[in-house]
């Protein structure tokens, strides 16, 4: 790819310009394998303190208009980033936009160069999705026989892609308060419809609803069942009755965000659950830092989504996308 000439101090060295990539560059260039190993990577580098991730910063556009924004940077082994991503759950409905919609800066962190300018939109969708298999995988310890999906939007999709990757095998149970959604959801994955009771009765459950009142109860949840809680990434979200997490081990992503925006956020609000009552964190699990649960446990991953995640997946696309010279070189910064 071509680069900038640079001078300074007698010598010459070439700067690589800004690579542009878009969602069809970022569909081809990372698979769902990958990204299970990069994120599952960056939860163990989390996990040991490795990393730096401020809380995301979120511009709460609520009333205005019907949504908000989020900045999430962060650095992790020499890069740093930040993506720049929004939620307005009407968007499909009232503009034809997808709910969710993002850019993703990826930065040098030695030198601060700008590397990328990519899509974050298929990103935050597949790494959020392989985080739903790396907690299933670390907090499960079986092979699920059922899995059942609540809420069966996009999310649904790339969270079933990820589980397939990990177990080839299992029978899904999809339920939605759209049935269309849910119907075609189950065609399209050989699934079946079912009632939320039925999907949450699975051996593991994935929650990825905007709700913002609980739709699963104690009484749903199997013996040792385990559950992926996507959809509380903002105060007041929430998807898990009180009594079915206190009946769980919770792990979150990361303690800070998931007390402000997490499942548990507002039972810890009401004085239902308490901080106190958190298991740990996933990737001290992952990391081999926490033990993992016991066998049998009902257990529960709080997901608010993790910059890191991001930028593991970044790396990924960037790297890929130097070998297989894909994406379009801007000279952002004037120094051609």
């Amino acid at each position: 790819m071509g680069c900038i000439q640079g001078e300074g101090k007698g010598r010459v060295w070439a700067m690589p310009r800004t690579l542009l990539l878009e969602r069809r560059n970022v569909e081809s260039l990372v698979t769902m394998e990958s990204a299970i190993g990069a994120v599952e990577a960056a939860f163990s580098e989390h996990g040991r303190g490795r990393t730096m991730m401020p809380p995301k910063v979120y511009l709460s556009l609520e009333k205005q208009h019907g949504g908000d924004f989020r900045a999430m940077p962060s650095y992790m082994d020499g890069l740093a980033g930040v993506k720049w991503v929004n939620s307005h759950p009407d968007n499909p409905s009232t503009s034809g936009l997808p709910s969710v919609m993002g850019i993703y800066v990826l930065s040098d962190a030695a030198t601060a160069r700008p590397l990328a300018v990519l899509d974050a939109t298929w990103l935050t969708a597949v790494r959020t999705g392989a985080a739903g298999a790396v907690a299933t995988k670390h907090l499960h310890r079986r092979t699920p026989r059922t899995v059942g999906f609540i809420g069966c939007g996009v999310q649904a999709r790339v969270l079933f892609r990820a589980h397939r990757v990990l177990y080839p095998a299992f029978e899904s149970v999809c339920a939605d308060a759209r049935a269309e959604a849910a119907a075609g959801f189950a065609a399209e994955i050989g699934g079946r419809v079912g009632s939320v009771a039925e999907a949450a009765g699975c051996d593991v459950v994935c929650l990825a609803t905007p709700g913002r009142a609980p739709v699963v109860l104690r009484e749903h949840l199997a013996s040792g069942a385990h559950v992926n809680a996507m959809g509380a990434d903002a105060p007041g979200k929430q998807e898990v009755h009180a009594e079915a997490l206190r009946a769980a081990r919770v792990y979150v992503d990361d303690m800070e965000q998931a007390t402000h925006s997490g499942e548990v956020n507002v039972p810890i609000h009401d004085g239902l659950f308490a901080e106190s009552d958190i298991a740990g964190t996933l990737g001290g699990v992952v990391a081999g830092v926490l033990p993992p649960p016991p066998e049998g446990a009902i257990t529960l991953f709080d997901s608010t989504g993790l910059a890191v995640q991001d930028l593991a997946v970044a790396r990924v696309v960037y790297e890929r996308a130097l070998r297989e010279k894909v994406g379009i070189e801007v000279d952002f910064l004037g120094l051609g």
